[in-house]
């Protein structure tokens, strides 16, 4: 998918799926969690001290547009599309291949807030977090 630099596969478990057979609402943000944590081992990979600053979720937002089924091939494209002072915003596409071609199942946004864990409050973004999101990305924020 063109303007993302990061696919995650997909691994649909049966528990995942509900009595109509296809993928509980409740389970697309586990799938985006998934990308989300890769996207942080790629990207900001020994930059961040998790014990004592990090990133954490603020707000989620899902729009389901098709259904999602056990034995579909699906990924998550994940990108960072907004930078902040002490914030940032992840988007997601989740994809199925069908007929040989990715459909979009589902699109998802969530606002990341840097914190300081012991400190118990947001802080700026450091800029060596911005500097490799910058560069993986590709884009100057």
């Amino acid at each position: 998918m063109e303007g993302f630099n990061q696919k995650t596969k997909l691994q649909i478990r049966f528990g995942d799926t509900d009595a109509l057979g296809h993928v509980n609402n409740a389970f697309y943000l586990s799938y985006v969690e998934l990308a989300r944590l890769e996207y942080f081992d790629n990207v900001l990979k020994d930059k961040v001290d998790w014990t004592k600053e990090g990133i954490i979720l603020a707000r989620a937002e899902i729009d389901y547009r098709q259904m999602l089924f056990l034995h579909d091939e699906a990924y998550v494209y994940i990108r960072t599309s907004r930078m902040g002072n002490k914030s940032f915003d992840l988007e997601y596409v989740i994809v199925a291949i069908r007929d040989g071609e990715e459909k979009v199942i589902t699109t998802a946004k969530t606002v990341m807030v840097a914190f300081h864990y012991t400190e118990n409050k947001a802080i700026p973004m450091l800029p060596e977090w911005i500097e490799a999101i910058e560069e993986f990305e590709g884009v100057k924020f």
